[in-house]
């Protein structure tokens, strides 16, 4: 219980650095009412949109009012909680207590809800990020374990040639490579298409349906990296295992080649792999902003750029708070995790 309350107040303070940088943020980006009623707003519009948005107070109390907002527990107007629709359980007369969503505030563009947006956006951002994760290890544990196997081999060099390569190589840029080469250059060969979402649109009927291929060259590009790692995590820990005494002793009792590896060697050398897959998949959920807006998927990280260019606040500073939260939740559990698994880990 200690360590898992530890856990919480660490996490509470990450979150509070985080929300506190996003405000101060949005504080240097100019006029939100101009933002929202363009060239032609006239003044009286713009004036009650800083009311309303509360530009009219101090900056503190502007972080207090922005603080009440995105926290769960807030006290709220009756008619706040009407005007800005909060969900939640309230109690009290005309001021009231209560349960609630985090309100995120509204688009300056399309005029939703930023959660609305961004719960719009999230399925395609995890669909994207489980493909990616799925790739890199079953490529990567596979190409790791016969590196370990083989070493010294050229396949052993090679494995660890691609994936320093791997690590290094920026990932924005080989997303325009490999969209470049596999969805125009070759793409008469791949089928595959340089942009595109999970969904497209049937241009004869307009109905939306499934389409699958667009998810393999971003999810690709994506895993990269994470591949390269767990290729070489993998090999390192087999190399570990294979020369600890009781893969001797295996051997020593008859068992298959086959057998030692993969029933006693690899099932031992996965700890640290499953610890570096926790902790991509976090970063994969949280970090895909570049790679979805190259080939034009839709997520989280194509909606923040989209909005980042427009000029749309609300769903930029949203997009930042949400990416954090799912970060921060990833690697609590993760950290419960190894506590449960490894009693040896106290803090």
């Amino acid at each position: 219980m200690r360590y898992f309350l530890k856990k919480i107040v660490y996490a509470s303070l990450v979150l509070a650095g985080v929300m506190m940088l996003v405000f101060f943020m949005l504080q240097v980006f100019g006029d939100p009412a101009r933002l929202i009623t363009g060239q032609s707003g006239d003044k009286k519009t713009m004036d009650n949109i800083r009311k309303d948005l509360y530009l009219d107070q101090p900056a503190w109390k502007r972080f207090g009012y922005y603080f009440n907002d995105i926290s769960p527990l807030a006290i709220h107007s009756k008619n706040d909680i009407e005007r800005k629709n909060l969900k939640g359980f309230f109690i009290g007369g005309d001021t009231k207590v209560g349960l609630k969503i985090p309100y995120l505030g509204r688009s300056y563009q399309t005029k939703k809800e930023v959660e609305d947006v961004l719960l719009d956006a999230l399925p395609g951002t995890i669909v994207l990020a489980m493909a990616a994760m799925l790739f890199a290890c079953v490529i990567g544990i596979t190409l790791g374990v016969l590196a370990a196997v083989k070493k010294g081999s050229w396949f052993d060099h090679s494995a660890i040639i691609g994936s320093i390569a791997g690590i290094s190589a920026p990932s924005f840029f080989m997303a325009i490579i490999i969209a470049y080469i596999f969805g125009i250059v070759l793409h008469d060969y791949t089928g595959l298409h340089p942009t595109g979402s999970l969904y497209a649109i049937d241009e004869i009927t307009g109905e939306r349906y499934l389409d699958l291929r667009n998810l393999v060259l971003p999810a690709i590009t994506l895993g990269i990296r994470p591949l390269a790692i767990i290729t070489q995590l993998t090999r390192s820990s087999m190399l570990d295992v294979l020369g600890q005494d009781y893969i001797r002793t295996a051997y020593a009792k008859g068992l298959s080649k086959n057998a030692v590896i993969f029933k006693h060697a690899l099932r031992n050398a996965l700890n640290p792999v499953i610890t570096a897959v926790t902790g991509w998949f976090a970063e994969l959920l949280a970090g895909a902003f570049f790679i979805e807006y190259i080939f034009g998927w839709k997520g989280i990280g194509k909606i923040t750029v989209d909005a980042l260019e427009k000029l749309d606040f609300p769903v930029v500073s949203g997009a930042i708070l949400f990416s954090a939260c799912i970060f921060i939740g990833i690697n609590m559990m993760a950290d419960l995790l190894y506590k449960k698994i490894d009693p040896r880990v106290t803090n």
